[in-house]
């Protein structure tokens, strides 16, 4: 097996309209595709990183709840890299979005810090 790098992380959003907008316009992600699947009564939303890398952002009826706290068995969270922690977080709060108190990774010194998609799935910002 030659696993060359992430392709894309698919998630599942309660408020399509609401996500779309915090993953486009507050994070930035750029529009690949927009499809409406009439037979699941589901949007699929493919967006792009800088690097490449692809979200995908489904919207389902009735999704159920998240497990989250405490932390369930599974996929943590999605980190994402910045350049500037500090600027990222002033960014985010300016779109009203509550980030966490920065912290230092105690094995690479990097700074990073935790905040919310709209559905409460943890995102993390870490410093190149």
């Amino acid at each position: 097996m030659n696993i060359i790098r992430t392709h894309h992380v698919a998630v599942i959003c309660s408020d399509y309209a609401r996500s779309k907008r915090f993953y486009t316009e507050v994070l930035g992600l750029e529009v690949i595709a927009e499809v409406y699947r009439a037979a699941r009564d589901s949007y699929k939303l493919d967006l792009r990183l800088p690097d490449g890398t692809q979200i995908e952002l489904f919207s389902f009826p009735n999704p159920p709840a998240r497990p989250s706290y405490p932390e369930a068995c599974g996929l943590r969270h999605l980190a994402l890299e910045v350049s500037d922690v500090s600027a990222a977080i002033t960014h985010l709060e300016a779109h009203g979005v509550r980030v966490e108190p920065v912290r230092v990774d105690e094995f690479t010194g990097k700074r990073f810090t935790f905040f919310a998609d709209p559905d409460g799935l943890p995102l993390e910002l870490y410093e190149r």
